[in-house]
C-alpha cells in the first residue's frame, strides 16, 4: 500500500483474494491495521523516522491502538523496546500543527488560509476517525421504517440518518451486501452527503436528468427513485468498469428509466444532442477527493498540488460542457468530495464569471423546501466534524428563461 500506485482498497482486496486462508477475525486485523497506518501515517513517519512498514505497524500498535510491550513481546527484534518506548513518550502537544492533523504540509497550508488553523486542526481529527456505514432506502421498493425493521430482524441494527428522509446509519460494519434486503434492492450503500446532493437536484416525474459523471451510480439510482422510475435519466461516464458496476446495481433496483451511456470526453456527439433540452444536470465532478479521508486515507497521499491543479482544468471543462444541456428555466448542480476551495467555489464562481445566464439557487432553500434542515446556506458544505457525513460541497445554478427553443422531450436518440 505505501507505494501509493493503487487505491489502497483494491490492494487490499486483491491481498485477499490471494490469501484466501485468512479468517474473518483475521482479515479484519489486518485492514484495521494497514488502514490505521495510512491514517496516521504523518505522525507515524514523524515519530518514527523510517520507511519501514513493520516498524510502522509497530508504531501504529504501540502509540495509537495502546498495545503493552507485554502483547508485542512475540514480534519484538533487539531495539525495538527501547524505540517503541521514545514514541511514547513523546507528548502530543509538542507535533506540528500539519502533524496532527494528519495532511500534508500543502493541503495543511491550503486549508489553514481558507478556514483558519483551529478549524482545519479540528476538520483533520474528524478525517482520521474512521467513517460509519450509511445505506440510502431505494424508495421505489421500500420505506425507510420497514427496511430498517427488516434489517433488524437480519440482527443488523440501523437508525435513522439525522438529515436525510430515506438514509439509515448501521452499527458497526456487518456485511450488508449479503444481506436480503440488500440482494432484494430495498437499500443501497450511499453516505449521507451524498444523499444530499441528490436532494439538491430535486428531480420531478416525467424530467429529462442527466448524471454528467454518474461514476458507479449511486446518485443515478437515487435520482431514478426520486422520479419514481418515470420520466428519462441519462447517467453518462467516460469508464466503462464504472458503468458495468452501475448495470449490475441498476439490475437490482427495479428501475427502468435510467440510461446508462459511455462517452469519449465531455465533448461526446451524445452530449452534443441533448444541447438545451435537459431539467436538471448534476455535475458530480471528479475531485481530489479530500473530503472522504475517512474511508480513503491514502487519498492524501497520492494527490499533490499538481494533480489538483490538473484536477481544475478538468472540472471546469466538465462544467461547461455539461452546462450546455440545461434548457431555459432548468439546474445546473455543481458538486464535488472535495475539501478545497479551489475545486469548489473558484471553479463555480469561475463558470459564473463565463455565464451570466445562470444565477445561483440557495441550497439552504432547497432542503427547507424538502423538510431538510442542515444547515447549509447559498452553497452547501457539509463537514465530517458538523454534519458527520463524509465532506461535499454543492452549488445549484438556474439558467435564466430565454428565447432557445426546447427540442422534443419524449425520445432522443443517443
Amino acid at each position: 500500500m505505501l507505494k501509493f500506485d493503487a487505491p489502497a482498497d483494491a490492494v487490499l482486496s486483491a491481498y485477499f483474494r490471494t490469501h484466501r486462508a485468512l479468517g474473518q477475525h483475521d482479515r479484519g486485523f489486518v485492514a484495521e491495521s494497514v488502514f490505521g497506518v495510512l491514517r496516521h501515517k504523518r505522525t507515524l513517519d514523524y515519530l518514527a523516522r523510517t520507511a519501514d512498514p513493520r516498524r510502522l505497524l509497530l508504531a501504529w500498535a504501540a502509540r495509537f491502538e495502546g498495545f503493552s510491550m507485554r502483547q508485542l513481546e512475540t514480534v519484538l527484534r533487539p531495539g525495538d523496546a527501547e524505540w517503541i518506548a521514545g514514541l511514547r513518550s513523546t507528548a502530543t502537544d509538542t507535533l506540528p500543527a500539519a502533524v496532527l492533523a494528519e495532511l500534508p504540509n500543502w493541503a495543511f497550508e491550503r486549508l489553514e488560509q481558507q478556514i483558519g488553523i483551529e478549524e482545519t486542526l479540528v476538520l483533520g481529527r474528524s478525517l482520521q476517525q474512521p467513517a460509519p456505514l450509511d445505506l440510502r432506502v431505494n424508495t421505489l421498493k421500500a420505506d425507510r421504517e420497514s427496511a430498517r425493521r427488516a434489517l433488524g430482524e437480519n440482527g443488523i441494527e440501523a437508525t435513522p440518518t439525522p438529515y436525510s428522509p430515506i438514509g439509515l446509519r448501521l452499527s458497526g460494519k456487518p456485511a450488508v451486501n449479503r444481506d436480503s434486503v440488500f440482494l432484494r434492492g430495498e437499500v443501497e450503500v450511499q453516505d449521507e452527503g451524498s444523499q444530499l446532493i441528490g436532494y439538491l437536484v430535486a428531480p420531478r416525474r416525467r424530467e429529462l436528468v442527466v448524471d454528467f459523471c454518474a461514476g458507479a451510480g449511486g446518485k443515478s439510482l437515487m435520482l431514478g427513485a426520486a422520479m419514481s422510475s418515470q420520466g428519462r435519466l441519462y447517467a453518462f461516464d467516460v469508464a466503462p468498469a464504472r458503468l458495468a458496476r452501475l448495470r449490475q446495481r441498476l439490475k437490482r433496483s427495479g428501475l427502468s428509466n435510467v440510461h446508462p451511456h459511455l462517452l469519449a470526453s465531455e465533448h461526446d456527439q451524445k452530449v452534443k444532442r441533448l444541447a438545451g433540452k435537459i431539467d436538471r444536470v448534476l455535475v458530480d465532478a471528479p475531485c481530489s477527493g479530500f473530503g472522504t479521508l475517512r474511508r480513503n486515507p491514502d487519498l492524501k497521499w497520492r494527490q499533490s498540488p499538481d494533480s489538483v491543479a490538473e484536477m481544475r482544468l478538468k472540472q471546469a471543462s466538465i462544467l461547461r460542457a455539461a452546462a450546455t444541456l440545461v434548457k431555459p428555466g432548468g439546474r445546473l448542480i455543481y458538486a464535488t468530495c472535495s475539501v478545497l476551495r479551489e475545486e469548489n467555489e473558484d471553479i463555480v464562481d469561475g463558470f459564473m464569471a463565463e455565464h451570466p445566464e445562470f444565477t445561483g439557487v440557495s441550497c439552504g432553500d432547497i432542503l427547507r423546501q424538502q423538510g431538510i434542515e442542515a444547515n447549509v446556506g447559498e452553497r452547501m458544505r457539509l463537514w465530517p466534524h458538523v454534519h458527520g457525513t463524509d465532506a461535499f460541497f454543492g452549488a445549484v445554478l438556474e439558467r435564466a428563461m430565454g428565447p432557445l427553443r426546447e427540442g422534443p422531450r419524449a425520445q432522443i436518440s443517443l
